[in-house]
């Protein structure tokens, strides 16, 4: 275990489990007080958001994945389907289909560049993080088994089975699932398409080229609807659309998270930064006097 994850658990002095559930209902912090689960339905949050989340490296690596994400789809799905009928109608508002793939293989281009910028983020800030002994396996994307133990905490609680839900780290086992789907689109997209811009280039290197070209054409396709399915009608709803986040949640813009989603959700995460920002822990410690919650933890 990192000195940071030491310190985070000397700070966080006691942690009483309801023997009942065995599903930990509060945490007693040292200089704030005992924090119960569900403080969430008390606090006050800003919608743009209270607490910091994503560096503005991942907010704009966020924001370029957007971008050419519509754009890909946009222009490259009526390529593919040209034979349908309104295929020709969404080609012809980028100029006809040589404009289109122009268009198409500019932002592929683009993309690439993100994904490079977010792989040297990610690999610069760990190196760093790790020289400095700040760096900390559970506020990372990296699947570990308390993940699975989670989804099925969570699956009991929405049977109604537990009062609350797992006390999560900064990322839950949907995120995680979500960034390893765009890990593995990523690539299949980006190989592919590498193999049918370059044709000749690939049939150089790749045995058969007739058929991996055929087989790149028809990845390409199929991993794009499957990305546009998956990021419509799960990533969209479940981070805008779901109750609780609707009509739109603003973190991909601040890199902030609301007070309310963070102890909800990310309840781990929240008690780190309790440690690490004095005015959140000053609230806290304000909130549950206000709420005759506070103890000899706080300070009082």
């Amino acid at each position: 275990m990192s000195n940071f994850s030491e310190k985070i658990n000397s700070f966080v002095k006691e942690i009483v489990t309801d023997t009942g559930t065995g599903e930990v209902d509060r945490a007693e912090v040292e200089g704030v007080g005992t924090v119960p689960r569900d403080i969430y339905k008390s606090v006050k949050s800003d919608p743009l958001g209270d607490l910091p989340r994503y560096s503005i490296h991942i907010v704009i690596q966020h924001m370029i994945t957007i971008i050419t994400f519509v754009i890909l789809a946009a222009t490259g799905l009526p390529l593919h389907f040209s034979h349908v009928f309104w295929a020709p109608s969404v080609i012809s508002l980028f100029g006809g289909p040589d404009s289109a793939r122009i268009i198409h293989r500019a932002a592929a281009c683009l993309m690439v560049f993100g994904g490079v910028y977010h792989l040297l983020t990610i690999i610069l800030g760990t190196l760093a993080k790790t020289r400095t002994r700040k760096f900390d396996i559970k506020k990372t994307q990296i699947p570990r088994l308390k993940d699975l133990h989670d989804l099925m905490h969570d699956i009991r609680y929405f049977m109604g089975r537990e009062p609350y839900r797992p006390k999560m780290e900064k990322f839950m086992y949907k995120q995680k699932l979500h960034y390893l789907a765009i890990l593995w689109g990523n690539f299949v997209l980006i190989t592919a398409g590498s193999m049918l811009l370059f044709p000749e280039t690939a049939s150089k290197i790749l045995p058969a080229p007739s058929l991996f070209q055929n087989l790149a054409r028809l990845m390409h396709a199929d991993e794009a609807i499957m990305a546009v399915i998956i990021i419509v009608f799960w990533h969209w709803f479940n981070v805008h659309l779901a109750p609780g986040r609707f009509p739109l949640q603003w973190t991909f813009i601040t890199g902030k998270i609301t007070r309310e989603h963070q102890i909800e959700e990310h309840f781990m995460e929240y008690l780190n930064n309790l440690k690490e920002i004095p005015e959140e822990r000053e609230y806290m410690k304000n909130l549950l006097r206000e709420k005759g919650l506070s103890s000899k933890g706080g300070g009082q």
